[in-house]
């Protein structure tokens, strides 16, 4: 009978997301996984299969609740949540710049193949979030349009916010942007 195992598998995704997140899934080592977790490699194995596993798992984990798709479900619906979304979103993840998810996107052909598919469920699941907060506001605009320039706004704010430039700017490019999109 082997050891009982000495940590949780919540406890390990949410130590080894800043890792993925901030080096990648290439750059992020098996030696950088064990320290951050404290898991040692048979025992991220044991739980994970394979560093690929958890990645993938670390991206569920992150779109379960921690990509800031709660606060375009608050009500009232309408443009004060996507504003809130774009300036608070998933950077709230303390230490962490951007999106997990848009970053994922840079890496996917050295990823499984299943990676795609959750990232694309996890933005469909952020594009209806979107859609009820656009069409709360009735935009002159067609909505599917509104919400492919939120989502295209969304990623490349995502991406920036890895080049460490001013982040004060950002509040002024969020604000610049609600005020196009409240005229549309």
């Amino acid at each position: 009978m082997g050891r009982p195992k000495q940590f949780t598998r919540d406890d390990v995704l949410r130590k080894a997301l800043p890792v993925f997140w901030k080096q990648g899934f290439a750059r992020a080592s098996l030696p950088d996984l064990e320290h951050a977790t404290g898991v040692n490699k048979s025992g991220l194995y044991a739980e994970f299969e394979n560093k690929e596993k958890l990645y993938l798992e670390c991206l569920r984990y992150y779109l379960n609740g921690r990509d800031g798709a709660d606060l375009l479900a608050g009500e009232p619906l309408g443009w004060d949540n996507i504003q809130r979304f774009l300036e608070e979103g998933p950077s709230r993840l303390r230490g962490q710049r951007g999106c997990f998810a848009v970053s994922s996107m840079r890496e996917l052909e050295c990823l499984p193949r299943e990676v795609r598919n959750v990232i694309l469920e996890g933005r469909q699941t952020l594009r209806e979030l979107m859609m009820r907060n656009v069409r709360a506001e009735k935009p002159k605009m067609d909505a599917d349009a509104v919400c492919d320039l939120i989502s295209v706004f969304f990623s490349g704010l995502s991406i920036e916010k890895n080049l460490n430039l001013d982040q004060s700017l950002d509040h002024l490019k969020v604000s610049n942007f609600m005020r196009m999109l409240r005229s549309v």
